[in-house]
């Protein structure tokens, strides 16, 4: 599934794509993807004649602001988004097609057909679900070691899926939380309310610095992912730990190991990471 850096790639991309075109008319192939309104004819029909003024992000969501209505899209693990010129075939993974007046079709394309869509009216997509609950973005002021210990020392849960836990912060994913502990020593299975202040304090600053340098670098292609624009992420040439089991550690030359944590594969190695809590 992409991660923030992804997705954030994905937003300025498709800012220099489709800002200020208009839609003409929308075609649904895959009505499941559409999640609110209940109907897909209401979907289509108030789309039509909107302007898409800005894109916004919100965790891993994208959200398409038009003239009077938000669009809120949640690539889940293969949707993918793409400008082409109106007429030009497709294959059978396309579920939605935005039609704009200059003849240019904004594509959806999603192998799985995981993706979801919401419409609402401007200013009530963060009054209700799926951006309702969620917790602060990592990059922002917000996010702050105040806010993370206190999250931290109220749960009994384990470092990983607390990270994970989008209502706690958004938009880390498997790849980024495995790097965050890596770079700050700390092991996945440590019960969060465990760590120390200066644990804590590192943990936070690794967090931060992990997505600023992903998104620097747009982010990281594992498995399908690519941009709107068919470009590639770089930042897994980065990776210290996600993907690399059976690899020397970067840092202390210990062969990587990989089991799961939470339900998720996580990959560390023994000796950087000590459960000594």
């Amino acid at each position: 599934m992409p991660e923030l850096p992804e997705v954030e790639t994905i937003r300025r991309t498709l800012e220099q794509l489709v800002i200020g075109k208009t839609i003409k008319q929308v075609s649904v192939f895959w009505p499941k993807i559409i999640k609110a309104p209940e109907q897909v004819e209401q979907f289509q029909d108030a789309l039509k004649g909107q302007t898409i003024q800005a894109i916004g992000r919100r965790g891993k969501f994208l959200i398409f602001y038009l003239d009077s209505y938000s669009l809120v899209s949640h690539l889940r693990m293969e949707g993918k988004y793409g400008v082409y010129p109106s007429g030009e075939p497709y294959d059978n993974h396309t579920h939605v097609l935005f039609h704009f007046t200059d003849g240019t079709v904004l594509r959806y394309r999603d192998v799985r057909k995981f993706g979801t869509m919401h419409l609402f009216s401007k200013g009530d997509e963060v009054k209700n679900l799926p951006l309702l609950h969620l917790g602060p973005e990592p990059l922002s002021e917000e996010f702050t070691v105040k806010h993370l210990s206190c999250k931290l020392s109220k749960t009994g849960r384990k470092i990983k899926p607390v990270l994970l836990d989008q209502t706690v912060v958004v938009g880390i994913g498997n790849i980024y939380v495995d790097e965050a502990l890596f770079r700050s020593g700390i092991h996945p299975e440590r019960i969060a309310s465990s760590l120390t202040p200066g644990e804590i304090r590192a943990l936070h600053k690794e967090i931060k610095d992990t997505l600023s340098e992903a998104v620097e670098k747009g982010g990281s292609t594992i498995r399908s992912y690519i941009n709107s624009q068919g470009q590639i992420g770089m930042f897994q040439l980065e990776l210290l730990v996600y993907g690399r089991k059976g690899e020397d550690c970067k840092r202390c030359g210990t062969p990587l190991v990989k089991h799961v944590v939470g339900g998720r594969g996580t990959t560390i190695c023994p000796n950087c990471q000590k459960i000594n809590d």
